[in-house]
């Protein structure tokens, strides 16, 4: 069994530089191999139960699973966290939501923020490893929760978990400095477009909204921030492009100010952050 052959059957699913790299992470994380082991041949040199191994994990991979899913992690700012069937796997966009976070409100000591839909725990995690803040998160999913826990636990961050459901919040007032939310998002009518590796392994209620409701938890969400924000706290959310004009106008309807926009690394408008006043 060699590199090549190993690239070239992920190629009905994926473009060649994407089969390679794939590819490559399996080696790399699940046998410890180094692109130089790979390059020059020695995936040859495994032991049979390695690769026994490697072979089932190219069979689930063939059958368009993500590599996240068959490795059991994913990398999220620089560290691991694991990642199963049932929870949203953590996307590079994701770190860019962290980033305006961050930047936005890195400085404020003390400051307590809010996860809402934490799936893995990335955001929180992040959060609380990157920045003097007290942070809680909230996931309706008791398989969310369970992984992002022990996602906190192995990454050594201090994060409360509740298990809450964002269109049911609790009557909180003037509770937090940040409330950040990646919740569903992508149109019923978008499913045609979507890669199988999605739409056939991830978990459905952390990716769709109805059309006929897509601002439905974006909705719930802001409502409850409205008191559940300190004056002068900041709400930030990952969106979909096709709905930032309805969002924005939702959000000047509940009364926040300084209602921006912000494009991911694709060009697509992707975040926003409001200001309760």
């Amino acid at each position: 069994m060699e590199y090549r052959e190993l690239w070239l059957r992920l190629t009905p699913l994926y473009d060649e530089g994407e089969a390679r790299a794939i590819v490559r992470w399996v080696l790399e994380s699940a046998f410890g191999m180094t692109t130089a082991d790979i390059l020059s041949g020695k995936i040859t040199q495994l032991s049979a139960d390695d690769h026994h191994k490697l072979e089932k994990m190219m069979a689930r991979l063939e059958k368009a699973e993500p590599v996240q899913y068959v490795l059991g992690e994913a990398v999220f700012y620089g560290r691991s966290f694991k990642v199963e069937r049932g929870v949203l796997i953590p996307r590079p966009e994701t770190e860019e939501l962290c980033d305006w976070v961050l930047s936005s409100c890195g400085d404020a000591v003390p400051c307590r923020a809010l996860d809402i839909g934490t799936g893995s725990g990335c955001i929180a995690i992040t959060l609380a490893k990157e920045m003097a803040a007290e942070v809680e998160a909230w996931d309706v999913s008791e398989t969310a929760l369970a992984l992002a826990e022990d996602n906190a636990r192995r990454l050594g961050a201090n994060v409360r978990f509740h298990r809450q459901d964002a269109l049911k919040p609790p009557l909180d007032s003037e509770r937090w400095d940040v409330i950040v939310s990646n919740p569903p998002y992508v149109g019923e009518s978008e499913r045609a477009a979507m890669h199988p590796n999605v739409l056939h392994y991830e978990p459905e209620e952390a990716l769709f909204v109805s059309e006929d409701d897509p601002l439905l938890f974006y909705r719930a969400i802001a409502d409850y921030a409205t008191e559940a924000l300190c004056h002068g706290g900041r709400l930030f959310f990952e969106i979909n492009p096709r709905f930032a004009s309805q969002l924005t106008t939702m959000l000047d309807q509940h009364h926040f100010t300084q209602i921006a926009t912000r494009n991911d690394a694709f060009g697509r408008c992707r975040f926003m952050q409001a200001l309760r006043p």
